[in-house]
């Protein structure tokens, strides 16, 4: 069959946040544009994440789009912390909205993309055949969206329910009384656990190394609070935009040495009542002070044992990293749960996992039987999504063999050897580590005044220089080495997870002052990009 190739001026790969307001901002603009999402519609990692429990750890007020004051004062917020149903009926809710889904073409993958040095031009192909052309390709394919499914010997043999909880069944899953195990204990386990233990009849979780954990303290939302952020949310955006994460977070300007004892331990104890991800704010050296950091972590493991009855899964659930390494997850009743009679705790660290039975899981130490196996195992972070595309730029460079040593762009936005092309929070920028949406929105509208400036000066294309390139990849890393995170710490920030992957801590450090290099680099005529 002989498909037709559709011409736009710019395609936008997915239909996430990211994607979304690429496309809104773009047609503005009077570009042609088509975002190819392979989900069955708009919401990205929201679309896709519905296991029991999955819910945002940034605030309501602060997780949803700043461009249409209209939007922000019309949406109301049922909770402090979203759950993911409420997310996606957002999602749903602004693609209505701006009429975005006609510029959308849904349950579509692409498979390949080809730079045409001679025509200037990006050809795409979907795993149907269908062909698309592009001057410009903006790849909001998502930090989070490539499942890790570890090799595990045996997994295709399990003739029970397997689920990993990044694809979860858009009908739900009956847990009701069966033997259910679960792999892993990141931030989605975390949230998953507490709620699929009340209904199975028995939960045995497998833990390789465990994570920090603080609780939501999740609340309906208080609507006085929010009628005053809405009364100032222009000046409210502003400084969470000018802070280290873009989150309203509360830092605390001392250092936790600075202090006696027992004020530490109260300001420790003030953020764990007020829950949520401020807690790694509760200091101003927690993050690049190792002692510091011992007296955040070490509260955490008191907590950890105030909770838990036995102290031998209470010393397992205590991470043996530098708070902060892997993400901090937040929680509600993750810790009591393993109090329950019909949940248990395994450590594959000391008893590793050899095999996936026909019925099970069977570690060097002992065999479980199992109804329903999930996957809790995360994400090929930051790079899978872009790398599981085969994207190949100038001379036949593929994007996999540029990137074989670590990911390396310019910015976090645009990537030597591949002009036109643009990564929304990708690797080298604040993603991750800032509030996903507010970074999103810098990003959309940085690209968008750059193909305003190459359409008023007649060019046709633009590419990162390789100098520039490889000073900013040691610019982040350099940011990065003045922290605990860069060195020692096994996180997906770095790629640790996923076996064979390179090492590299791949997040910019800093909201304000990324945005102002990337500001410094438009004011300057795009210093460090080739055009013509």
């Amino acid at each position: 069959m002989t498909h037709t190739k559709k011409q736009f001026d710019v395609i936008v790969i997915g239909a996430g946040f990211a994607g979304m307001y690429a496309v809104y901002r773009l047609r503005k603009l009077g570009f042609s544009v088509q975002a190819i999402e392979a989900g069955g519609d708009v919401g990205g990692t929201w679309y896709w994440n519905r296991y029991p429990g999955a819910r945002c750890d940034v605030h309501s007020l602060e997780y949803s789009y700043q461009f249409s004051e209209e939007l922000q004062q019309e949406w109301n917020w049922s909770e402090k912390y979203a759950a993911q149903s409420e997310i996606l009926d957002y999602a749903r809710h602004v693609a209505d909205r701006f009429d975005l889904r006609k510029n959308i073409q849904f349950n579509t993958r692409i498979q390949a993309m080809l730079f045409n040095e001679a025509s200037c031009i990006w050809e795409l192909t979907t795993q149907d055949g269908e062909e698309f052309q592009a001057r410009h390709c903006i790849m909001a394919t998502g930090c989070l969206s490539m499942n890790n499914v570890p090799d595990f010997q045996g997994l295709e043999s399990f003739k029970g329910e397997v689920f990993h909880t990044g694809n979860w069944p858009h009908e739900g899953v009956d847990f009701s009384g069966k033997r259910v195990g679960i792999i892993g204990t990141g931030s989605s386990a975390i949230q998953a656990i507490p709620i699929i233990a009340e209904e199975a009849g028995s939960l045995t979780v497998f833990q390789r190394t465990a994570g920090f954990s603080v609780p939501a303290q999740n609340e309906a939302m208080d609507k006085t609070y929010e009628a005053q952020i809405k009364f100032r949310y222009q000046k409210f955006r502003q400084e969470n935009f000018n802070r280290f994460a873009a989150l309203n977070n509360n830092p605390n300007p001392i250092s936790a040495l600075g202090i006696s004892d027992e004020e530490r331990e109260a300001t420790f104890e003030g953020r764990w009542q007020t829950g949520g991800l401020s807690f790694l704010a509760s200091f101003n050296d927690l993050a690049t002070n190792i002692d510091a950091n011992r007296t955040a972590s070490e509260f955490v493991h008191k907590k950890i044992h105030q909770i838990i009855d036995d102290p031998k899964i209470a010393d397992l659930l205590c991470p043996p990293t530098i708070l902060g390494c892997k993400r901090l997850c937040v929680d509600t009743g993750y810790y009591k749960t393993f109090n329950r009679t019909n949940v248990k705790l395994i450590d594959v660290s000391a008893n590793p996992i050899e095999k996936v039975t026909t019925h099970g899981i069977k570690t060097n130490a002992e065999e479980y039987d199992l109804d329903i196996l999930i996957l809790a195992t995360g994400f090929d972070a930051m790079t899978g999504a872009l790398l599981s595309i085969d994207i190949q730029g100038v001379d036949g460079l593929t994007l996999q063999e540029k990137w074989q040593g670590g990911p390396k762009n310019y910015l976090g936005l645009s990537v030597s050897g591949f002009p036109n092309f643009f990564t929304i929070t990708g690797p080298g920028s604040p993603s991750v580590l800032a509030n996903m949406i507010v970074a999103i929105e810098q990003h959309v509208d940085w690209i968008a005044d750059c193909l305003i400036y190459l359409r008023e000066n007649s060019l046709s294309r633009i590419e990162a220089q390789q100098h520039d390139e490889e000073q900013w990849v040691e610019l982040v890393n350099q940011i990065a080495g003045q922290t605990l995170y860069a060195d020692g710490c096994n996180s997906w920030y770095t790629g640790a997870n996923i076996p064979g992957k390179s090492r590299v801590f791949m997040p910019y450090l800093g909201f304000p002052s990324y945005v102002e290099k990337c500001k410094s680099v438009a004011a300057n005529n795009y210093t460090g990009f080739k055009l013509n």
